[in-house]
Parts: C-alpha cells; structure tokens; sequence
C-alpha cells in the first residue's frame, strides 16, 4: 500500500507545478558554497558573494588585493636598504655579503697592497675636494632637506687640511687635485642641483664607507709608510657609533616623504657612488 505522505507530495506537485522549481532548486547541492570545497582550498580561493534581490541572485566579484612588494631592509628604515645595495657591491673579502668580483688593483685585500707616500698624498688631496664639495653644498643647502646633514660630526675637510698640513711640514710637497677627485666634485655640484635623492646616496656612501672600510685601510696603509701615524681624516670628536646613528636618524626622517619611485632612484645611483670613489681610493697604488 502506498504512503499516503507521499500521494499527498505528488498530488500537491501536479496541482501546484510552479512548486517543482522551487522544491528542486531547494533541494539541489550548492557545489559553489566553502561548505563543499576542501579545507585546504579555502584559503587560497575566495567565492564571489552571492545575494538576492527581488527573487534575483546578484554575484558581486570580489578582487585579490596584491601584496605589497617589500624591499630588502626596508622594515628597518631606507638606511638599511641603502646598506644592502652597497654591501652586494662589495667583494667577499671586504664583506660577508660581497658578491663583487675582484677586478681592480684596490678591490685586492689591503694587506697585499703596496701604497706609496706620494700616491697616498694624491688620494688625500683628491678626498679633500671631494669632503669640500660636499660639504659646501651642504650649507648652500638647494634643496631644504640638505640642512638636516649639517654639523653633524662627520664632516673630514677640516681634519684633512690639518692632515695635508702636516706632511708639508714633514718635506713633502702637496699635488693639486688630480682627474678622479674633480670628476667627482663636479658630479656632485650638477647632481645636487638637480636630483636630490640621487645625492643622498654619493652623501651616505661617502661618508658610512669612510667610517667603516676607510678606516681600516687608513690604519693598514699608515702601518706601511708612515710608522703607524693615525691621521686626522681617521678621528672624530665624539663617539663615531652615536654621530652615525644621529645621520641614520636623519636620513631615514628625510626618505619617509620620497615616493618609491624616488628611493628606487636613490639605490640605483650607489654603483657610481662606488666608482668615483673606487677610482680615487686607486690613487693610494699610484
């Protein structure tokens, strides 16, 4: 004997037909519902929305918002991206990070260099333009971000004229500034008039290599021709670490109003940085 429930649902179906649609619909799986995909899929699929409006199902597509590309050490501050792209630029002997193959007589360790004293004249004279210039546009200041960098305990013209000072008091006589330091000086003076992030990066370079690798060649060549004699463009008055991590401050504050485009800018500049400033460091195995 038939059920009568369901003699009931059927009679209702063929005296009601528009009821098929709906109890059909009903009762179909939604294979597009998270309910029906694997757990592991979930999160890398997100479904559009569905909802409905007046008896119409409207599918909202919703777009993937694409992550942000994030640049080495810029979670610590544009300072630290800086150092990264200088640090590759490096060879392996100068750096841990170094990816630079040695191809120049200076990029060769500092223990197998032979330096001369009139060599080592010409680097210093050569550093002297190029500390004057930067510092000159410093204080002329063209673009106001520039005046953040004054006084800031980093500055060598003064220390090397003292330096240079010394040696002619020793007999020596002091050369003019040779081809690689005026290059760069007028670099420098067209640079900063025109595009000053691209100057930051000569100004960082310059200066944080000298505190650094500079000082120890300093130190290497001094033992060789000068009998340990620490010159002056080898101190600072006060603590070295606190007057670079003032300019660390001060050059981050400043790149926080720089679009990407123009911090991009500023990291590309650092391999010229390094080849003005690796020809005039040559002058020392002249």
């Amino acid at each position: 004997m038939a059920s009568l429930t369901s003699i009931s649902q059927s009679h209702s179906f063929l005296m009601k037909p528009h009821l098929i649609n709906t109890a059909i619909t009903s009762a179909r799986p939604n294979y597009f519902s998270s309910n029906f995909l694997p757990l592991w899929s979930r999160s890398f699929f997100k479904l559009p929305r569905m909802t409905q409006k007046n008896g119409v199902v409207v599918v909202s597509a919703t777009t993937a918002e694409k992550p942000k590309k994030r640049y080495p050490g810029e979670a610590k501050g544009f300072v630290e991206e800086m150092r990264f792209v200088a640090m590759k630029l490096h060879t392996k002997d100068q750096a841990r990070e170094g990816e630079k193959e040695v191809k120049e007589p200076e990029e060769r360790p500092v223990t197998k260099w032979e330096p001369t004293v009139d060599g080592y004249l010409r680097f210093l004279v050569d550093s002297k333009l190029v500390y004057d210039t930067l510092e000159g546009i410093i204080e002329k200041a063209p673009f106001p971000s520039y005046a953040e960098f004054r006084n800031t305990g980093l500055e060598r013209s003064e220390k090397l004229a003292k330096d240079l000072e010394w040696f002619k008091e020793q007999g020596y006589t002091i050369p003019e500034p040779s081809s690689p330091g005026i290059s760069y000086a007028q670099y420098l003076e067209e640079l900063s008039e025109k595009d000053p992030q691209a100057f930051i990066c000569h100004f960082y370079n310059i200066y944080f290599a000298h505190s650094a690798g500079g000082r120890m060649i300093g130190k290497k060549v001094a033992e060789k021709i000068l009998g340990g004699k620490e010159l002056g463009f080898y101190k600072w008055d006060g603590e070295l670490p606190k007057l670079l991590q003032n300019v660390r401050d001060k050059l981050n504050k400043v790149a926080e109003s720089w679009t990407r485009e123009e911090k991009n800018r500023c990291l590309e500049e650092t391999e010229l940085s390094f080849k003005h400033s690796g020809e005039i460091l040559r002058l020392i195995l002249s």
